[in-house]
């Protein structure tokens, strides 16, 4: 299957992507909430059995060390986050454990995972996913409990697609349980299903024969970017304050108690009413028509915008670095390269001109809102896919 057919499925119908490299803590106990509430930024008390949220782990500085998706699945909190920073966190919230009930497990080898996305994806995952009548534990492996909201009838596609992200519930795929959690990071409906390694591949096969198209990572990818969502560590890393990023109205409480690098954002956002010297924003770039529309690369440097040959920036001196490229894609929707990247705090207004340096290569573009399929469409979908 193209890439083309895969992104149009995914914009149109269906598509899935394998995601079991990514990395999966289990933490439990019965102190489990309360010794996440002083590490991570997110509200993980306040969540129910069957509920969610998006996090970050910081630096006492405030920098991120990580970001996840937080799972309350009744028995434990489910952890997913970044491959490369899964052993480092399981063994430092380990290292966190005193006298706390709480046990910390890596489930990445052991779980499976799945992202679908697209508006048919309710409707595969009521053919793929049996529900579970009654009010019941179950288990993604056997020896592991695990407990989440398990409707007593099942629940219908529309009302599953309405769900909140994060939300999720328990079915079953060959007589093994499956988590379904609703996730948004395509920009469309989009589950995120999570099974025992030992029937991964066959829910893989499953998902496809109800009609869901397999993506590949560089189109998945695409799509996160039209959605404008960052991704760590591509626009995320150990050097990012997550008000830079954008993600506070997501990823931090402002209502909760203390956690690690806590004090910093809220000097940020109360002494300093929220300013950062950078932040991420959509950049969107003239298009040239494929195949000549690459988009500037990732670590493209950006600087102010000169026009007509002229060698100063609007303010009169020569052209200086402004901000840094993170992640870049052609978009087939909107028919031109858009990317997202850090620029500094007063360049920030949609519609500031800007030029991306990709080594001898210059791109025009305009700081962009996102996400960006909510700006008009250069061309029709199905004339591009």
């Amino acid at each position: 299957m193209s890439a083309s057919s895969s992104y149009h499925a995914a914009r149109t119908a269906s598509a899935f992507i394998d995601l079991s490299t990514r990395g999966r803590i289990a933490v439990g106990g019965d102190d489990r909430a309360s010794y996440l509430q002083g590490l991570l930024t997110n509200d993980i008390v306040a969540l129910g059995s069957g509920e969610g949220c998006y996090a970050a782990y910081l630096t006492p500085q405030g920098r991120m060390v990580a970001d996840m998706q937080v799972l309350d699945l009744g028995k434990e909190l489910l952890l997913d986050v970044h491959p490369s920073v899964t052993t480092m966190l399981a063994e430092r919230f380990r290292e966190f454990i005193f006298t706390e009930d709480v046990s910390v497990d890596d489930r990445s080898t052991r779980w499976a995972a799945f992202g679908l996305h697209g508006p048919d994806s309710a409707r595969i995952v009521g053919e793929v996913v049996r529900p579970i009548a009654g009010d019941r534990s179950a288990s993604l492996e056997p020896g592991e409990p695990v407990e989440a909201i398990v409707p007593v009838t099942p629940v219908s596609m529309d009302e599953l697609a309405a769900y909140p992200e994060f939300r999720h519930l328990v079915g079953r795929f060959q007589g093994v349980p499956v988590v379904t959690a609703r996730s948004d990071e395509a920009g469309e409906v989009g589950f995120t299903l999570y099974v025992d390694a030992g029937v991964g591949s066959a829910l893989g096969g499953a998902l496809a024969t109800a009609g869901a198209v397999e993506l590949d990572p560089a189109t998945f990818d695409l799509l996160r970017v039209e959605a404008g969502r960052p991704a760590f560590p591509a626009d995320m890393n150990q050097e990012t304050i997550p008000l830079e990023a954008g993600i506070e109205d997501r990823a931090i409480s402002t209502t909760k108690g203390c956690y690690v690098g806590q004090e910093v954002i809220i000097r940020i956002l109360h002494r300093g009413q929220g300013r950062v010297g950078r932040r991420l924003v959509g950049l969107g770039f003239e298009s040239q028509g494929e195949p000549h529309g690459e988009p500037p690369a990732a670590g493209a440097i950006l600087t102010t915008s000169l026009r007509d040959g002229g060698t100063s920036s609007p303010s009169g001196d020569a052209a200086q670095p402004v901000g840094v490229i993170t992640s870049s894609v052609w978009s087939p929707a909107l028919d031109r390269p858009i990317a997202l990247g850090y620029v500094k705090r007063e360049l920030t207004e949609p519609g500031t001109e800007l030029v991306a340096r990709d080594g001898d290569r210059q791109h025009s573009g305009v700081v962009t809102p996102r996400p960006f399929l909510s700006l008009p469409k250069a061309s029709s979908l199905s004339a591009r896919c």
